[in-house]
């Protein structure tokens, strides 16, 4: 996230794909419309439902599941074609723009409806909006990610925001608003299949940085893999470890998964439930970290599952990075309570009882202050060196000296300050960085340019143009040493970069001399390492549109992708629509979150809704023969089927069904709540969702295509 929650007030107009603040951020809703009714910013809305958000936008935009990423080129297209594109930002600051605007000059507002289903009018009226009203806010969510494509589709979305100009200013920016406490501080930390903490990879170099950190031997830990290209290789994702153990897909591994421990995970979040159920049964061992049982913990009657009933975070303390980037101290409010435990002391007995505690805790002596120190010492790739504990509690103490707008403190002890620190956080001194890439103020006080991370220039293929790839000249902060782009600060301590250099003299350096560790760059247009150089629409691989296969066609088939063989081409059936003939795509309500193992424990959450159900247009209803109410089996292509209630609405179009994802405790139509610890069941059971969810994975990160699959509907 660019930009904050709080300075979306700034905005001039805002647009969500694929995000329904309403229900999955409700918090937000202030600053939003603080931005509407304040500033008169038009809101535009796009997404398959007419969700709760859609009802406060001045221009709702009903598009095809999985279309998202034609749909924003096209509006790339249409700002270029006007002349409205932001013409210095772009010489200054962008790299590969020509090579982009000739791919998005295919996609004219009538591609983009032949595709997508939005009228060509309205595609150039939004862009028009846009243009007129700078700086937008723009903001995706899971609607955005969930695709095979996720990554191409939030790459454009980047790309619109450099092209209209909107990236480091206050009001624009790029603004993912995460589902969960602490998953922006859950993603920094890496806690991931393909990199050590802070994004740092899994090369030799990265080990080597983090084993200084952590006070460890470089040969113990290689010691600890099989074999060290293990080592340097991507792990199993979360959305298909399964595969690990059933092996349906070839797996590049020397053994099956045996056993497992999921730690706060809402399982039935996973795409093809019933599969990842038919995996769990066939584990050696299988630990569940969680306050409630989860629904993993009901679906498995083998006896080689354990509960550790862990303490929820009032019961705990430590800190937690927010969807704003900035740093908190969660202070803890009572002991935990029943025989729970807080995590900390779970994992210091499993480093205890597996044999790692005298090399990986031997620093830790105050939890969980020295852990945030470790993370302060280590962890400089984004910046986290200057929130230490005592710092991160000043802020949390003064909180009422913010100001809610731009988030700075006026006065008192944390004067000068922006509330959390955002990273970048640079030295104990910085201020943290509350938007990215904001070259209008000091790197020292808070500004930054974009990054350099891939040389000083670039010859593209397409159009054989070599281009620098640094700011051009004249383009800095105020204060830098350099009037113009530079690389990254290297070799003030010999052998380093800013990076690995533990000593932190070169960020330091760097901050002296005005300028930002990392060099001051061109952000991409063209990203030479992806399957996709510049973003382009692929159909889903469940494709309503059959027709579209032979235009717009998925990737090859990826072996080996994070271990696991992933179909594309091979996956992607013309003949599917004919007997899956409606596009499933899911969401969040505002009552339930994520798996719901807590809220569906929750009495009071629990009456607000207590049922499952799939939203379903009342002319597809009348069609099928099912009446508002009566329940119906949902099926997908793969097998798996949930039996829910049909709720008739004009949310969703003829062609789409909606179900939310929170519910658990019943599988394919059978009752699971008796096998929940006696007392335990939650309030409230339901089908999961995901068990219809299909087959489909994006082609960078393998995140799991949860919202563009097909199904059948029938009456149950």
């Amino acid at each position: 996230m660019t930009n904050s929650l709080n300075d979306m007030r700034h905005a001039e107009s805002l647009i969500f794909i694929g995000s329904n603040a309403a229900e999955a951020h409700p918090v937000s809703m202030q600053h939003i419309l603080h931005a509407k009714e304040v500033n008169n910013a038009p809101v535009i809305v796009v997404d398959p439902r007419r969700t709760k958000l859609a009802a406060k936008a001045d221009e709702f935009v009903r598009i095809r599941p999985g279309t998202d990423c034609i749909f924003i080129m096209g509006l790339v297209n249409e700002v270029i074609q006007k002349g409205w594109q932001d013409k210095e930002f772009i010489r200054t600051r962008v790299a590969g723009y020509p090579e982009m605007a000739e791919v998005a000059a295919k996609y004219t507002p009538e591609e983009v409806e032949n595709v997508t289903g939005i009228p060509a009018a309205q595609t150039r009226k939004v862009a028009k909006i846009l243009a007129m009203n700078r700086p937008t806010s723009l903001t995706w969510c899971m609607g955005g990610t969930q695709h095979s494509i996720g990554s191409s589709i939030t790459r454009a979305f980047c790309i619109l925001q450099l092209v209209l100009g909107n990236m480091g200013k206050s009001g624009g920016g790029t603004n993912i608003f995460r589902g969960h406490d602490n998953v922006q501080g859950a993603t920094d930390m890496c806690v991931l299949s393909h990199t050590l903490p802070g994004y740092y990879g899994l090369s030799d170099g990265s080990w080597k940085h983090w084993c200084r950190v952590w006070d460890v031997n470089y040969d113990y830990i290689k010691g600890r893999f099989k074999e060290k290209k293990w080592m340097n290789a991507k792990g199993f994702t979360l959305s298909r470890w399964y595969e690990g153990v059933l092996q349906n897909d070839k797996i590049e591994q020397y053994t099956p998964i045996k056993a497992m421990i999921q730690w706060g995970c809402g399982s039935n979040s996973n795409s093809q439930y019933d599969r990842v159920v038919e995996a769990y049964k066939k584990l050696e061992l299988f630990v569940i970290v969680d306050p409630f049982p989860t629904m993993a913990a009901a679906t498995c009657t083998t006896d080689n599952v354990y509960i550790l009933p862990c303490a929820s975070q009032y019961e705990t303390s430590g800190s937690v990075t927010s969807t704003s980037r900035q740093i908190q101290w969660r202070y803890k409010i009572v002991d935990p309570v029943s025989g729970s435990r807080d995590d900390y002391s779970i994992m210091r007995d499993l480093v205890d009882r597996l044999g790692f505690a005298d090399q990986f805790y031997k620093n830790i002596k105050e939890v969980p202050e020295d852990i945030t120190r470790e993370i302060n010492r280590g962890t400089l790739t984004i910046g986290y060196n200057g929130q230490t504990p005592e710092r991160i509690k000043k802020h949390m103490d003064n909180w009422h000296t913010f100001d809610i707008e731009t988030l700075q403190a006026k006065g008192g002890p944390c004067d000068g300050d922006y509330f959390g620190m955002p990273w970048p956080c640079w030295t104990e001194q910085h201020p943290g960085t509350p938007i990215l890439y904001d070259i209008s103020k000091p790197v020292a006080e808070g500004g930054l340019p974009f990054r350099n991370r891939f040389g000083l220039e670039h010859k593209y293929i397409q159009s054989g143009r070599t281009e620098n790839l640094l700011a051009a000249k004249g383009v800095y902060n105020p204060g830098s040493e350099v009037k113009g782009g530079y690389p990254e600060f290297k070799d003030i301590v010999p052998g380093t970069n800013w990076k690995t250099d533990l000593s932190q003299k070169t960020i330091k350096e760097a901050i002296k001399r005005g300028m930002a560790p990392f060099g001051n760059a061109r952000a991409r247009c063209v990203v030479w390492n992806f399957p996709d150089q510049i973003p382009i629409h692929r159909e889903p691989l469940h494709t309503p549109r059959p027709d579209l296969i032979q235009n717009y066609p998925t990737y090859e088939d990826k072996p080996n992708q994070y271990r696991v063989f992933t179909r594309f081409k091979s996956e992607q059936n013309p003949d599917l629509a004919s007997k899956f003939p409606f596009v499933l795509t899911t969401g969040r309500m505002v009552e339930h979150m994520g798996a719901g193992a807590e809220t569906r424990s929750n009495k009071y959450l629990s009456e607000l809704k207590s049922e499952m159900y799939a939203e379903i247009n009342p002319v597809t209803g009348n069609n099928l023969g099912v009446r508002n109410g009566e329940m119906i089996w949902i099926e997908s292509p793969e097998g798996g089927k949930v039996k829910v209630k049909a709720f008739f609405t004009e949310r969703v179009d003829e062609k789409t069904i909606f179900m939310p994802f929170h519910f658990g405790g019943v599988l394919m139509g059978e009752s699971l709540a008796g096998n929940y610890p006696a007392g335990h069941e939650p309030y409230v059971i339901g089908e999961p969702a995901n068990v219809c969810t299909n087959y489909g994975y994006d082609i960078v990160t393998q995140i799991q295509a949860t919202k563009d699959g097909l199904c059948n509907v029938s009456r149950a």
